[in-house]
């Protein structure tokens, strides 16, 4: 763990790896040091801000550097369900890439629960990492337009691309279920800790619940 200065209300925890992140998150929402306001997870980072009315740089460092990652890091965020109907461009390249067939692919992506690791890229956008083992290259070719809706892998994760916008990512499939939306509050459907199952489905009319 390293500790670095970001701003004059915040520090930078720099950790190993995503896993640590997930737990070291997970531990901070679960017991926040006094004078916290903010949490906010990166895939090696984790940035804390305070409130300077109510505590210190000096004493948030001292709970930081007491603060243990947890190992059920997937516990505590509520769930949401996506429905999904699986007929991604690239699915068929997917299933060659997994060395599998196409119903296997859809069977381990909604068989998976998935957990919102950070987001970025867009508003709305999270990084769902699952519990089994993803390892699927992006495109070599981005396309320039990318539908909103859109579910996709790559790398460990999987993603809904919440408006359309140029984009790499593998495409499974699609929901109507909208992971941004300014008129909700909160806006983003998917926040870090936020368990994520995707349910196969051609009647979407469920929507998330």
């Amino acid at each position: 763990m390293r500790l670095l200065p970001c701003g004059s209300s915040a520090l930078l925890v720099e950790l190993a790896d995503l896993d640590e992140v997930l737990g070291y998150y997970a531990a901070l929402r679960a017991a926040p040091p006094a004078g916290v306001v903010d949490i906010v997870p990166a895939a090696r980072t984790v940035m804390v801000a305070i409130d300077p009315a109510v505590t210190g740089l000096a004493a948030l460092e001292r709970s930081l550097r007491d603060t243990v990652a947890r190992e059920d890091r997937r516990a505590g965020g509520d769930l949401v369900e996506i429905p999904v109907v699986y007929d991604g461009q690239d699915l068929a390249d997917v299933a060659e890439l997994l060395g599998c067939d196409v119903a296997e692919v859809v069977r381990r992506h909604t068989s998976d629960e998935w957990t919102v690791a950070f987001c970025g890229f867009a508003p709305g956008f999270g990084y769902l990492t699952g519990q089994s083992e993803w390892n699927v290259p992006r495109r070599s070719s981005p396309r320039t337009k990318v539908p909103a809706g859109s579910v996709a892998l790559a790398g460990e994760f999987s993603g809904v691309y919440p408006r359309e916008s140029p984009g790499g990512w593998q495409l499974l499939g699609r929901t109507e279920v909208a992971v941004f939306d300014l008129d909700r509050d909160p806006a983003a459907l998917l926040s870090p800790g936020r368990r994520v199952r995707f349910v196969d489905v051609r009647d979407t009319s469920r929507g998330a619940r």
